[in-house]
C-alpha cells in the first residue's frame, strides 16, 4: 500500500480518532477535521503527546460552514473519508420533521457538497483518489424507532453506489464502511435525542416505553461491541487501493443483513 494523505471528518472522537491514530502510525499523513474550535487544541495536544505532530494536521471542518467547507476544498490530499454525522430516533410516525430534516442535512447533504467539490477538482486536475463514506449496518436495514437515522444512511448508499459508477472512468474510487451497533458513545447519545420533544401528554409513542426498549437493546451483546475491532478494520480499508465496496464489520452482522435482505422478498403487511 502506498502513503496517502487521508482527509477524515468527525475525527474529534470515536471511530475517527482512533483511525486517524492509527493509519498516521501507519505512515500515512492525516488531516484529521473535527466539528468545534474546542476541539482542536485537545487533539492536537494529544497527537503531539503520541508524537504523530509530523503525521496529523488536525484542523476544524464544521460541515454547516460553507466557508469551512471550501478552504477544505482546496486541500490536498488522496483519500476523502465522510466519516462525521449525527442520528436521530424515535418513532418516524411523530418525529418532528425539522430535526428530519436536520438530520439530512448533516449526514446526507453537506458531506455531498464537500464530496461534490473535491471530485470536481480532482476531475478537472486529472487526478485519481478515493471518496469513503460511513454508512451503517443501518444502511441496508431498517430496526423500528431509528428510521430517520439509518434513513440518511440508506440514502448516502444509493450516492455511493451511483458515484461509484459514475466516477470510475476518471479513476476516482468510491468505498462504504457499514460498522455494527459499537459502543463509541455515539449511538447512545442518538438514543437520548427524542427524549427532547417527546411528551407522554401528546405523543402515542410513551417515553418509558421506548427508553426500555433502548435500554434492552444496548444491554445485549450486539449492541454493545468493543469499537477497537472496527478501528482495525477501518485503519485498513479506508487507505487500500483495493478492496470491497461495503464493508460491514463484524461477519455477523454481515450474515444478518444478508438474511433480511432475502427475507425482505417475502415480508407480508
Amino acid at each position: 500500500m502506498t502513503k496517502k494523505t487521508i482527509l477524515i471528518t468527525g475525527a474529534g472522537s470515536g471511530f475517527g480518532k482512533g483511525a486517524a491514530i492509527g493509519m498516521a502510525r501507519n505512515g500515512h499523513d492525516i488531516i484529521a477535521t473535527v466539528h468545534v474550535s474546542s476541539q482542536v487544541t485537545p487533539l492536537r495536544e494529544e497527537v503531539a503527546a503520541l508524537g504523530l505532530s509530523d503525521r496529523i494536521r488536525v484542523e476544524r471542518l464544521d460541515l454547516t460552514d460553507p466557508y469551512d467547507i471550501r478552504q477544505a476544498q482546496k486541500w490536498d490530499f488522496d483519500v476523502l473519508w465522510n466519516n462525521a454525522g449525527m442520528g436521530e430516533a424515535g418513532p418516524v410516525w411523530e418525529i418532528p420533521v425539522d430535526l428530519v430534516r436536520k438530520n439530512y442535512e448533516v449526514n446526507v447533504f453537506l458531506p455531498l457538497v464537500l464530496t461534490q467539490g473535491i471530485v470536481q477538482r480532482w476531475v478537472r486536475e486529472g487526478r485519481t483518489g478515493k471518496v469513503v463514506f460511513t454508512s451503517s449496518m443501518g444502511g441496508l436495514f431498517t430496526p423500528a424507532n431509528w428510521g430517520t437515522y439509518v434513513s440518511t444512511k440508506h440514502a448516502l448508499e444509493a450516492f455511493a453506489e451511483a458515484m461509484q459508477q459514475e466516477l470510475a472512468a476518471y479513476g476516482i474510487k468510491v468505498q462504504t464502511i457499514n460498522p455494527g451497533a459499537y459502543y463509541t458513545g455515539y449511538n447512545e447519545t442518538m438514543a437520548d435525542n427524542p427524549f427532547r420533544w417527546l411528551d407522554d401528554e401528546v405523543n402515542f409513542t410513551k417515553r418509558a416505553d421506548l427508553r426500555k426498549g433502548f435500554d434492552d437493546f444496548f444491554a445485549t451483546p450486539e449492541g454493545k461491541m468493543d469499537p477497537q475491532e472496527m478501528i482495525d478494520r477501518m485503519i485498513e480499508i479506508v487507505p487500500a487501493d483495493e478492496g470491497k465496496f461495503r464493508n460491514v464489520v463484524p461477519q455477523v452482522i454481515e450474515d444478518m443483513l444478508k438474511d433480511h435482505q432475502l427475507a425482505a422478498w417475502e415480508n407480508r403487511i
